[in-house]
């Protein structure tokens, strides 16, 4: 699941911006319920969409490489433009763009019921990214630019809890609705609810501006955002089964790497000409700020890459159900809900080092847990335990990590720097996903060669799975294969997924440790002398 929830910060990107307008009393609530609906639009379908996937890639003939384009595609461009995207609010009008942010992912929602192909889905799902990118930072605008700073710790609960109600309840029904109807109605059900919150914002909405309104907009630092992750995505998707010698993915990884030391250059030219860059690079001068961001982009990378498979592991090999493989993760979001605010405080009392030091190691314990269980593992005493062991891990790191990110640079630029942390999560799980499943096919070919050896199977049947390799546990058995024969062949290849999904666990419990690591190295520690003049 490439976002588990809400990402860290959002909170703190509420809390930090400044009123731009008065509202009248009875919108408020209004516009707390725009903020709602819209912001679970997005966080549910972060989460649906990867218990829809099976069904995806079986209806619609999919390799399980083109399944990871159909969430990478979207998650993509939300991490690439959401910085820009917040920017456009402030800009041309918070309500405006909030509006045109629904209205795009609700029609792309439309093109996605409707794909007939996995390429049309993977295409609908991209421009339903860029709608995230508008409706993401917009509700948390809205919320900000019409509650003061005596209303908005009020705002920001009722926010919060909505928001976990809905991001533990949305891959259950969503799961549901796969299972007893199609997994179209995954897309579909974002159109209700984005015709209920356009009504609301056309006439209860006020319009508000930024502060700086009249600032340019980074487009050029979008672009080159968008194609250095592109680039990067594209190659290690598309590796396992082109090779890495292929024309195209060596062309991705030039253009990726080309983009990205632009895109750095080009921040650092905008800082410089004091004008309003898409990521101010002077905010890591800061070692607390370094640390927190470098403890994101690890432990999320591991968050969203590792749990990607998860649902996939449940459904295609442990033979769940969608609903199932929904409520899977049902634990992790309660225990986040549950001891957020104690986690909060208990970063208040101790500082917030120590927290960020053993959530992540706690982290890495449940991740290792989750590359326990082979096949036929039961739930309760294969899953369960990693699910709750790694939701301990996230609750005691995200309040730390927020308050850390906050304190590490001026008041006037603690919603900025939220921001780019919240981006920075998201960047983390987009790369993971595309890393992960070059380490999930190499895993899985080893396995399965070496499964193919162990019942002495025919050339036919050895190559017949060769072609078949890139569905991984979707692979179909050759034609007129039944019996003990078949059973035998299936349970190789189940047993190939499980093996890729171990290294992958285990992969993110080693980058659980190193955020960890970084913690330890650099939070806490005398920022430079220019880190927190850079950073306000």
């Amino acid at each position: 699941m490439s976002q588990i929830g809400r990402p860290p910060c959002d909170d703190a990107v509420i809390a930090a911006g400044r009123p731009a307008t008065g509202c009248p009393p009875a919108a408020k609530p209004w516009v707390l319920a725009a903020a709602i609906i819209g912001s679970s639009m997005a966080f549910v379908d972060g989460t649906v969409v990867n218990v829809a996937l099976p069904a995806i890639q079986r209806e619609l003939d999919a390799t399980a490489f083109q399944a990871q384009w159909v969430v990478e595609s979207y998650a993509l461009f939300l991490a690439a433009l959401l910085l820009v995207g917040g920017s456009m609010g402030d800009r041309f009008g918070r309500r405006k763009v909030f509006a045109l942010g629904v209205a795009l992912f609700a029609g792309a929602s439309v093109g996605c019921a409707l794909a007939a192909s996995v390429q049309q889905l993977i295409a609908a799902r991209a421009v339903q990214g860029v709608g995230g990118a508008l409706l993401v930072p917009g509700s948390l605008a809205l919320i900000s630019a019409n509650f003061n700073e005596k209303e908005r710790g009020k705002a920001i609960g009722t926010w919060s809890g909505f928001s976990g109600i809905t991001a533990a309840v949305g891959p259950v029904i969503g799961g549901f609705l796969v299972d007893h109807y199609s997994w179209i109605w995954a897309f579909l059900v974002n159109v209700p609810l984005a015709l209920l919150v356009l009504a609301i914002t056309a006439w209860h909405v006020p319009e508000s501006h930024g502060g700086e309104a009249d600032a340019p907009l980074d487009w050029l630092g979008a672009l080159l955002a968008t194609l250095a992750l592109g680039g990067v995505v594209y190659a290690f998707i598309e590796a396992p089964s082109q090779g890495w010698g292929a024309s195209a993915v060596l062309a991705a990884l030039v253009v990726g790497a080309a983009a990205g030391i632009a895109f750095v250059a080009w921040e650092i030219g905008q800082e410089r000409r004091a004008r309003s860059p898409m990521l101010p690079l002077s905010f890591f001068r800061s070692s607390d700020f370094s640390g927190a961001n470098l403890l994101t982009l690890l432990l999320y990378a591991a968050l969203g890459g590792g749990l990607y498979f998860f649902p996939l592991n449940l459904i295609q090999v442990q033979g769940y159900s969608a609903t199932a493989a929904g409520g899977a993760l049902l634990p992790f979001i309660l225990i986040l809900f549950a001891l957020s605010r104690w986690t909060g405080q208990l970063a208040d009392q101790v500082g917030a080092r120590l927290p960020l030091v053993v959530g992540p190691a706690v982290a890495a314990v449940g991740f290792a847990l989750f590359a326990v269980p082979g096949t036929g593992a039961s739930y309760w005493t294969g899953f369960f335990p990693a699910v709750v062991v790694l939701g301990l891990g996230m609750a005691i790191t995200i309040a730390p990590l927020t308050t850390t990110v906050m304190n590490a640079v001026g008041t006037d630029a603690a919603g900025v720097a939220s921001g780019v942390n919240n981006a920075v999560s998201r960047v983390a799980a987009v790369l993971a996903i595309a890393v992960f499943g070059l380490l999930m096919a190499r895993a899985f070919g080893a396995r399965l060669d070496a499964g193919l050896r162990q019942l002495d199977a025919p050339p036919e049947v050895v190559q017949f799975l060769s072609g078949q390799r890139a569905r991984l546990a979707e692979a179909a058995l050759p034609p007129g294969m039944d019996g003990a024969a078949a059973d035998a062949l299936r349970e190789q290849i189940r047993a190939a997924y499980v093996s890729g999904f171990r290294w992958i666990m285990l992969a993110s419990a080693a980058l659980a440790l190193l955020s960890a690591l970084a913690a330890w190295l650099l939070i806490g520690k005398k920022a430079d002398a220019g880190g927190g003049q850079g950073a306000s």
